[in-house]
């Protein structure tokens, strides 16, 4: 019989594997305008997130928390706005395997743990080791490396990471079960879903109807509420510490499909750019690990 941290570790790792295999997914589907795969992913999400809340009998309790939500002004504009830069997350993500950049989105997730680190300092008014420091500044190194090299600013990288950790930063405070915000989350911009598909459906551009990529489109629902529950399930049975070393699968996977799937270009700059990011990676992981032995000890 697993252990309940054995458990969280299966449903963490399940849910990385599955972020870091979604361009395979999007690449299926990439003929269609990202903005169109971005509105079904919407709108199929609220349909999926639904349907979950009312099978596992806790609509009572979504309208509770929902309304105690709207009750804390703060708490409800912070969530709406996190709706609106996952949203703005999801489409740069989609658009960036679309045409070809999976690499720089591999490197915006690497970048991201970092991106937190430092939105915690400006923010949070946290304060930083020596080696954290350091791994913030090898991770700007890389960045300002591919710049001068390519001479072209790894924009999505840092798009991506940005977006994901002012999300990160938005929901922190935010005291209802997660569940319920993706639920609130997916409402949220469901209008602007609606909104964009008629327009398409309007001028013609429309791709969902009869046909293999329709079910592409509604299964794309499922493909982001079950990482996300997923997630939330291992992340409440395994230290935040475990959870910094599993969440690397994503990108690492990502990475390798750029390069042996897609055959977009891995040069010595991109080994160089990686490579400072990954050392300042290892650096920061190693300065967690320790802080959390020491805490433990107390």
């Amino acid at each position: 019989m697993m252990s309940e941290q054995q458990k969280g570790i299966l449903y963490a790792a399940g849910s990385y594997i599955i972020w870091g295999i979604l361009p395979l997914y999007w690449k299926l589907i990439d003929s269609i305008n990202s903005y169109e795969i971005l509105a079904h992913r919407i709108i199929w999400s609220v349909v999926f997130m639904v349907l979950l809340v009312v099978f596992l009998g806790r609509t009572s309790e979504f309208k509770i928390q929902t309304r105690r939500l709207f009750s804390e002004p703060k708490q409800a504009l912070s969530l709406f706005i996190a709706a609106l830069v996952i949203a703005m997350n999801w489409g740069l993500f989609i658009w960036a395997v679309s045409n070809d950049h999976v690499m720089q989105a591999s490197l915006g997730y690497y970048i991201n743990p970092l991106m937190s680190v430092l939105l915690g300092l400006i923010f949070m008014k946290e304060r930083f080791t020596k080696v954290e420091w350091t791994a913030i500044a090898l991770a700007a190194a890389g960045v300002f490396y591919m710049t001068l090299s390519l001479g072209v600013f790894p924009y999505i990288s840092v798009l991506l990471a940005a977006s994901f950790a002012v999300y990160g930063l938005l929901k922190k405070n935010i005291r209802i079960d997660a569940i319920y915000t993706i639920l609130l989350e997916c409402l949220f911009t469901l209008p602007f879903a609606l909104i964009g598909l008629i327009y398409l459906k309007n001028v013609n551009m429309s791709h969902f109807g009869m046909n293999q990529d329709s079910f592409m489109l509604l299964f794309s629902g499922v493909l982001t509420a079950i990482p996300l529950i997923l997630f939330t399930a291992g992340a409440r049975r395994i230290p935040l510490s475990l959870i910094g070393f599993l969440q690397y699968i994503g990108p690492t996977l990502m990475l390798i499909q750029s390069v042996f799937l897609f055959n977009e270009p891995f040069t010595i700059t991109h080994l160089v750019t990686f490579g400072l990011i990954w050392t300042g990676l290892i650096l920061y992981s190693i300065s967690k690990i320790m802080t959390y032995r020491r805490q433990k000890r107390l």
